[in-house]
């Protein structure tokens, strides 16, 4: 999904819809025990609609040219995930999930039931 697409969504929903959040976060990847990468960012916006509340994630990061995994034979080492990253290629999605008041947890909309 394009960054306009998601723009015009954005506008549709707090022009029709109350908004309870609106805020971004940044996406981290594991690479060892102690230690993440900032890798791209979220933006997650939850509103109430007439089948309840909704929360839309929109992920950019950017696309994984090469993953290699480090490690020791030795005892007690641990392994380390090494990533490069494109510095002009980015992903971009979006996912929709619906609030579940007896679980009192997010579960994810299939797109499948949109058509």
């Amino acid at each position: 999904m394009k960054q306009e697409k998601w723009d015009e969504i954005k506008g549709k929903i707090q022009d029709q819809f109350k908004m309870l959040e609106k805020k971004t976060e940044p996406i981290e990847i594991r690479v060892d025990v102690d230690e993440k990468i900032k890798t791209g960012s979220k933006e997650i916006i939850i509103f109430i609609s007439p089948i309840g509340k909704i929360k839309l994630e929109y992920m950019v990061k950017p696309v994984v040219l090469d993953k290699k995994e480090l490690y020791s034979k030795r005892m007690g080492t641990t392994a380390r995930t090494e990533y490069t990253f494109s510095d002009t290629e980015f992903v971009r999605r979006m996912e929709a999930f619906k609030w579940n008041e007896t679980d009192e947890c997010w579960d994810i909309i299939d797109a499948s039931s949109f058509a």
